[in-house]
């Protein structure tokens, strides 16, 4: 029965555990899917305040200035830098900027993305996330989401004039249609190759961004902060721009912790009370023991063994249990939206969390049972 019960407190692990690794990696993926780990920029422009001059008090009254579209300084020579950084798995240069599309009478307002594609993709995934047409950007081509070509009526090889603040305008055919999974992505972005971003958005020669992806999702701001120091540049982190996804995760794993935690509890006080029920009713045997020369090392570690084994064997059960029920609950459920992946670090931490349970559980009467009085425990 004991045993039955640690494999149920270890399947109930090892299932939550998988669960919500599973939510997690689907929420990053869908998350960052469609942006950059990290995006480096310009720092923003600051008004400075006048200072006072031959004691006339100056006002100090600062109104904030308007941001402009600027190109990082010397990008050529920053991007291998940063591309090099600890942690970093890929850099791509972008030129980003607002526009407006343009079909007939119908106009959107619109996120221009100039990229080099076979930089860019291995940020982002664009060749997977085409619902039609190819990844392709020439001179005249660009790239529209599926929402953006529902609303101005486009298709596969339609123009589209694309116009921007300052005047600059230029048309482009359709050579793509992409899904990123979030409306609002799909209605805005539009990309373009950089050098005809760079002539609409009048940074000749410039980029806005230098956009980057990790190794560590969770280690990104730590690496933007590092990059901050050594460029001077601003690197924000996904992690800055979702604190409610980031948020939401780490409560995840704080209520993950809390039933591993409950439920090693209930196994430990399951596992000891049946050992103290063993020491009470087995006094007379473990008497004898101590009288033939049993030590108290030897009692004692016979009953640790007991309670790790008990852990250990229960662990193995839970496994297999936890593997049937992810195939009854995805079974049950055919178009779950989310993988439950049981991996080998998984069954090992939960293994060595049920053995260490059981062990720690058997340590009381173990003692217990080391420090009986042979001729009090035979004669009882």
């Amino acid at each position: 029965l004991i045993v039955s019960g640690v494999a149920l407190g270890v399947a109930v692990i090892i299932f939550l555990t998988a669960l919500i690794n599973g939510l997690q990696a689907t929420l990053i993926d869908k998350t960052l899917g469609a942006q950059a780990h990290i995006v480096v920029r310009p720092p923003d422009e600051v008004a400075r305040p006048l200072r006072d001059v031959d004691g006339v008090q100056l006002l100090t009254q600062i109104q904030n200035r308007a941001q402009r579209l600027r190109s990082i300084d010397q990008w050529q020579t920053l991007l291998p830098l940063i591309a090099a950084q600890s942690g970093v798995v890929a850099a791509s240069p972008v030129v980003a900027g607002p526009g407006l599309a343009i079909r007939g009478e119908a106009n959107r307002a619109i996120a221009l993305l100039g990229i080099e594609p076979e930089q860019f993709t291995r940020i982002i995934d664009l060749a997977g996330k085409l619902v039609a047409g190819e990844l392709r950007l020439g001179a005249e081509d660009v790239l529209i989401g599926t929402d953006l070509a529902d609303e101005l009526g486009l298709r596969l090889g339609d123009r589209l004039r694309l116009e921007t603040a300052g005047g600059r305008g230029e048309s482009f055919t359709v050579v793509g249609l992409f899904d990123l999974g979030i409306r609002d992505l799909n209605l805005r972005y539009v990309y373009l190759g950089l050098r005809p971003a760079q002539n609409l958005l009048d940074l000749i020669g410039g980029i806005s961004n230098i956009e980057l992806r990790v190794g560590d999702v969770f280690a990104a701001e730590a690496i933007g902060n590092r990059i901050e120091a050594q460029t001077g540049l601003v690197a924000d982190s996904w992690m800055e721009s979702n604190r409610e996804l980031l948020t939401a995760l780490r409560s995840q794993s704080i209520s993950t912790g809390l039933i591993r935690f409950f439920v090693a509890v209930s196994v430990a006080f399951g596992i000891a009370s049946v050992l103290v029920i063993s020491v009470v009713q087995r006094s007379k045997e473990i008497g004898i023991l101590r009288a033939t020369g049993a030590s108290r090392r030897q009692v004692m570690t016979v009953f640790l063994l007991q309670g790790a084994l008990l852990g250990l064997l229960g662990s193995i059960a839970g496994a297999v249990f936890a593997f049937a029920l992810v195939l009854l609950f995805t079974g049950l459920a055919p178009g779950f939206p989310f993988p439950i992946p049981i991996t080998l670090p998984i069954i090992l931490g939960a293994a060595l969390l049920a053995s260490l349970t059981g062990l720690a559980s058997a340590t009381v009467p173990a003692l217990r049972a080391a420090r009986l009085n042979p001729v009090e425990a035979i004669r009882g």
